[in-house]
């Protein structure tokens, strides 16, 4: 399994070092730097040299570095590396080089807890919290009583969630979001759309309580049963180890005793059937040597209960553009020159509508003509209470031995950030 965990900084300076296993010496390290960090052309979060395999996650000029001797189970090691920056960001909120510096000893506590001899071990956020603290140490008397409840939750069967947990208002929130990617071709042909989807929960519960959670009635994701017309088709589908999956298999309802406060219930992903939230129609027209007009209509595709925010359209111009003389009946549009984009924030379009944007882009006159690449528009924007999958909660249902009344709320968000594109 996992012989050595290292973090590195974008200097290649190591700030964390662990060997879990004598199979391999500390100068490792340098082989890592030497090959990685210092070598541009590696893309690729796996580089093996020899019998030796090194895995690393980067996130904010860190590299979080699993190196294996033996033949590991890959997505395995990768899981094993985001938790850990899941469990930093709960402690000490954002993973950077000034962060682990300040946290060395709290760092060294974690990777030594959740990893005995390079296998991994109870990585649950509540349970590590329970022992390993950053608090005043408590009184002798009160750590006992602790200890006893942290050994039940640690080796339990739910260690994700102690049995005494109180609540003077019980409540659950669920929250599907629901990211869209799109590639769209010049002439209207949709040459990518997928859908990365979470299902997060915060539970406030008291107790033990099991949670029973239903999806859409034709929710398919096995692939012998594709093409349903209407049905809501996942390619894949994770859960957190609180689910119990014979229950999902068999009527599609999750079925689960929820951790305490906020987590990831669910992560999906689907391909088909994706109901676009936004239709962008672009024309632009390049006039002879000197201007490039542009007619760009944005129209919504869902109900006008139903509104979009905080659009952003990001339109690109030639590199030798001056000026732009840009016309919008709502929203603001600004041309960018360090960007050679025009930025058109729209603060709300609501459903059934259209808005459009026309504009004329000034060019300075060049020796030798180069030809635009034009690069895609890009959309960014924000649909509550809209789901671009089709997925649906159809009910929420708590069950626990007191027989309290809890409250639930469910919301929905369709976004785009950076993934939706429209070539023109």
């Amino acid at each position: 399994m996992i012989s050595a965990f290292f973090i590195f900084n974008q200097k290649g300076e190591v700030l964390i070092s662990r060997l879990y296993r004598t199979d391999l010496k500390r100068s490792i390290a340098d082989v890592f730097r030497i090959q990685v960090v210092s070598n541009s052309d590696v893309r690729s979060p796996i580089v093996t040299l020899g019998s030796t395999s090194f895995f690393h996650v980067k996130i904010n000029n860190l590299y979080i570095v699993a190196v294996t001797k033996c033949n590991a189970n890959a997505a395995l090691v990768f899981e094993y590396c985001y938790r850990f920056i899941s469990i930093a960001k709960s402690y000490f909120g954002k993973v950077d080089e000034e962060a682990v510096k300040n946290n060395f000893v709290l760092i060294y506590e974690l990777i030594d807890e959740i990893n005995d001899f390079g296998y991994p071990q109870n990585s649950e956020i509540d349970t590590l919290k329970t022992y390993i603290t950053t608090e005043s140490i408590m009184s002798t008397a009160t750590a006992v009583e602790e200890s006893s409840k942290i050994t039940t939750q640690a080796t339990g069967a739910t260690s994700w969630r102690r049995a005494d947990v109180k609540y003077k208002k019980n409540e659950a929130f669920v929250d599907v979001v629901e990211t869209v990617n799109l590639s769209m071709s010049a002439k209207g042909t949709i040459l990518r759309a997928d859908v990365d989807g979470h299902i997060l929960m915060r539970a406030y519960l008291s107790g033990s309580p099991v949670c029973k959670f239903g999806l859409n009635d034709k929710l398919v994701i096995d692939k012998s049963e594709r093409g349903m017309g209407d049905a809501v088709e996942l390619d894949d589908c994770r859960f957190h180890q609180c689910v119990r999956l014979d229950e999902f298999d068999s009527d599609r309802t999750i079925s689960f005793i929820p951790p305490d406060g906020e987590f990831e219930l669910m992560k999906y992903r689907s391909t088909s059937n994706v109901k676009l939230p936004l239709r962008v129609i672009p024309t632009v027209n390049e006039i002879g040597t000197t201007q490039v007009s542009y007619v760009v209509t944005v129209k919504t595709n869902f109900s006008n209960k139903l509104s979009a925010t905080n659009v952003v359209l990001r339109i690109p111009t030639p590199l030798n553009t001056t000026t732009v003389d840009c016309k919008v009946p709502s929203g603001k549009a600004k041309y960018v020159p360090a960007e050679n984009v025009v930025v058109w924030k729209i603060p709300r379009i609501q459903g059934g509508s259209e808005v459009t944007f026309s504009g004329h882009a000034q060019l300075t006159s060049t020796t030798t003509r180069q030809v635009w690449a034009r690069p895609p528009i890009d959309v960014d924007f924000q649909v509550l209470m809209f789901t671009a999958s089709g997925l649906i909660v159809r009910f929420l249902k708590v069950f626990e031995k007191s027989g309290y009344n809890s409250i639930k709320w469910v919301r929905y968000l369709t976004k785009a950030s950076g993934s939706y594109q429209i070539r023109f």
